[in-house]
């Protein structure tokens, strides 16, 4: 461990031990199709790390180890896709080999104390440290000892496979396997995931509504890279950077309230959307004070994109569906986002911005929607299709973001045996040219939003400077007070 040049403390972390965890009980070789909602998503992966202090257990590393090892085997019974690879079928499309391949498990130790660890740039202490790089299957596993006794537990997971509520399904599942039971209590696991692809399968004749061709792209229709204009090296400047904040719940009320403030609202703006319309603006704000022209005649455009979970919306208020989507596994999402001038956005009230966010949710938290989509994904099979938040067109340029609601985020359940996470959280820096964002309840859980964020680096500066009395770094401290 050192100083770096910032004067933040810098840590290694060692691999001790590498082996793979397969289920415990033999799978038969099958392949499970991935639905036409999983097949928008492009090949990434998601991170997922949880700080346990270690304070009140007498557990040692080696046993943490054991435990969690075991109740994985247990876990990949019933969350057996985890224990497969992705591979091409002959229509050249993924598919899920769930062969039991296993997870690969890491073990490590890092010489640094949790309360140093800088958790407000997860860039220098999380990234390439202590959330795996998954290099093989559909899961990877780290679980790293700090020097004070505590244990970080990430995980690294192919999001084509799972979504982040199918991932949490599977966390929480794996958790309560590994707590020891009383002896007068008889083991349990959590309801049993659900793969039913039929709950996804397109309509006969299909039925598309027009506005899918403005959200979705088949990426075949799309220009080769050739003839797409050439992109400058991205140098430090122009990068994308990760960081943590929390903002607290005054200031949520606040940014609700002046986004809800315009005399036609019958009701509030949702926390989200609020929250969605302020980014969006400060992006706005950030792209007009560092951008001094667009070229070429382009115009300068700002984009936001909100994700919204499908499991619901597909129910339609059947409460015998809505059981079986609520455990279903896979990607049941879909991203609505809006596109508007940067001077308009810094222009226009945040009341006005939170109105185009509705706008846009609105045409993505129904039924009709989400089954279009299924059939509009079925219409360019065997293409690839991507979401058009991410791609860039012709007549416009500017940021893009995508924010990605957390607040299900069940933090408290991670308890694998030696109490809960003291903190956790996504890390996402997928390593595309659109930001990303997901905020999260507080671990303190007092109406308080934690926050990561993965956005250009002069977009992170301004937002710093500009709104420090909303965004504020995230800190050990802030958990101890």
């Amino acid at each position: 461990m050192g100083v770096n040049g910032k004067g933040k403390l810098s840590f290694r972390v060692r691999v001790t031990n590498e082996e793979v965890v397969a289920a415990v009980l033999p799978i038969q070789d099958h392949w499970l199709p991935l639905s036409n909602l999983d097949l928008i998503l492009p090949p990434i992966d998601v991170g997922v790390f949880f700080c346990y202090n270690n304070k009140n257990t007498p557990m040692s590393f080696g046993s943490m180890v054991v435990s969690l090892k075991n109740a994985l085997a247990q876990a990949l019974v019933s969350y057996y896709p985890f224990a497969g690879e992705v591979l091409q079928n002959s229509m050249g499309e993924p598919e899920l080999l769930c062969n039991n391949r296993g997870v690969d498990f890491v073990e490590a130790e890092a010489d640094i104390d949790l309360q140093n660890l800088n958790l407000y740039n997860p860039d220098e202490s999380i990234e390439g440290k202590l959330v795996p790089k998954k290099q093989h299957g559909v899961l990877t596993v780290q679980a790293t000892r700090l020097k004070c006794g505590g244990i970080i537990v990430a995980c690294a997971f192919d999001h084509r496979i799972a979504d982040a509520y199918s991932a949490n399904m599977f966390l929480v599942s794996w958790a309560k396997i590994a707590r020891p039971m009383k002896p007068t209590t008889v083991a349990t696991t959590s309801a049993q995931p659900c793969f039913r692809r039929s709950l996804l399968i397109p309509r006969r004749p299909l039925c598309i509504q027009p506005s899918l061709d403005d959200m979705y792209v088949p990426m075949n229709s799309l220009p080769p890279p050739s003839e797409l204009e050439p992109k400058p090296e991205p140098d430090n400047f122009d990068s994308l950077i990760s960081r943590i904040y929390y903002i607290t719940a005054d200031q949520l009320c606040r940014i609700q309230s002046l986004a809800s403030s315009s005399l036609d609202h019958i009701k509030n703006r949702t926390k989200l959307e609020s929250f969605s319309a302020f980014l969006w603006k400060m992006v706005a704000m950030a792209t007009s004070s560092t951008t001094t022209t667009t070229g070429g005649g382009k115009r300068l455009v700002a984009k936001i994109g909100v994700v919204v979970d499908g499991r619901k919306r597909l129910s339609n208020g059947d409460k015998s569906k809505e059981a079986t989507m609520d455990s279903y596994f896979g990607n049941v999402v879909s991203i609505p986002f809006g596109g508007k001038p940067v001077e308009e956005l810094v222009e226009k009230p945040l009341s006005w911005v939170a109105e185009e966010v509705h706008k846009f949710l609105e045409t993505a938290v129904t039924e009709e929607h989400f089954l279009g989509l299924i059939d509009w994904v079925e219409k360019h099979r065997p293409s690839p299709v991507l979401a058009r938040i991410y791609c860039g067109n012709t007549t416009d340029v500017g940021p893009a973001l995508v924010v990605s609601s957390g607040q299900r985020f069940p933090e408290s359940e991670f308890d694998f045996g030696w109490g809960k996470p003291v903190f956790g959280s996504y890390h996402f820096p997928w390593g595309g040219d659109a930001g990303y964002v997901m905020p999260m309840p507080s671990p303190k859980r007092n109406g308080d939003w934690v926050v990561y964020m993965h956005l250009l680096k002069p977009h992170i500066h301004f937002i710093e400077s500009i709104a420090n009395d909303v965004f504020k770094p995230f800190t050990w401290d802030y958990l101890n007070n």
